[in-house]
């Protein structure tokens, strides 16, 4: 069973294509697909595209194909928190949908995606990986070189990362959700992963590294930076998969 990578764009997963031994393409559909091996651990790659949809129905498919025993998510993020600069990394400790639940004239009241406080009511809030997981991606910060971005080597955080389908542009709304759900970093894709994985009993890890402050330059900050912070993403990932024991086919 291979280790299955994520990403939802292009240029989040080809630094992982480019060392892949023996890559053969597998599309379905509109997914792009490569297989091979990587660190010599047998891998299944895919860009999803953006946004929960697109990632839900991916690892589905991989699952039915493959049955990866854990999906790993690369790619990049706006920051939620103040301490965390463009190329900074956050590993996510937990993955949390921050525009699931019931909204009334008070608002959104947040709950656990695919659940609902009236009718399948649950005391979980978000998707965590393995305690394993979690320990060997530390292993990876603690070691691992990264390339520096706009002056200053980056820095490895462990944290909450928040999934919704918007990009986040307002600096009002970055400081609530870091307050509120103390979200470390925002994208559109990880926790839609995570919920897939819980329902196939799979574990999973998201990895961001920070393309913008997801304030109104975000949009400026995101086309600059993503090929430089997208690469550091990657080499995390690539580092994890270099240190976990071998798998047999």
């Amino acid at each position: 069973m291979p280790l299955a990578v994520i990403a939802a764009l292009n240029a989040e997963i080809q630094t992982l294509v480019q060392g892949v031994d023996g890559a053969i393409r597998d599309d379905v559909a509109a997914w792009g697909l490569w297989v091979g091996r990587l660190h010599g651990q047998e891998v299944v790659l895919a860009r999803a595209g953006v946004g929960k949809v697109n990632t839900g129905a991916l690892a589905a498919i991989l699952w039915e194909r493959y049955r990866p025993e854990t999906f790993l998510f690369t790619g990049v993020a706006g920051s939620l928190d103040p301490d965390l600069l463009i190329g900074d990394i956050v590993v996510g400790e937990r993955t949390i949908q921050h525009d699931w639940g019931t909204l009334a004239s008070g608002g959104l009241e947040r709950y656990q995606a695919g659940h609902l406080p009236f009718y399948n009511p649950t005391d979980e809030f978000g998707y965590a990986p393995s305690v394993g997981l979690i320990s060997a991606a530390r292993a990876v910060a603690d070691s691992i070189d990264l390339t520096p971005v706009d002056g200053r080597v980056p820095r490895v955080a462990f944290g909450t990362i928040l999934t919704g389908d918007q990009f986040l542009q307002d600096e009002k709304v970055r400081a609530e959700l870091h307050r509120d759900l103390g979200g470390h970093a925002i994208e559109m894709e990880g926790a839609a992963l995570g919920q897939v994985a819980d329902r196939l009993g799979a574990d999973h890890l998201v990895v961001r590294s920070m393309s913008d402050l997801a304030s109104g330059e975000s949009v400026e900050h995101f086309e600059r930076f993503v090929p430089q912070v997208a690469a550091n993403s990657a080499r995390v990932v690539s580092e994890l998969i270099r240190t976990m024991p071998l798998r047999s086919d």
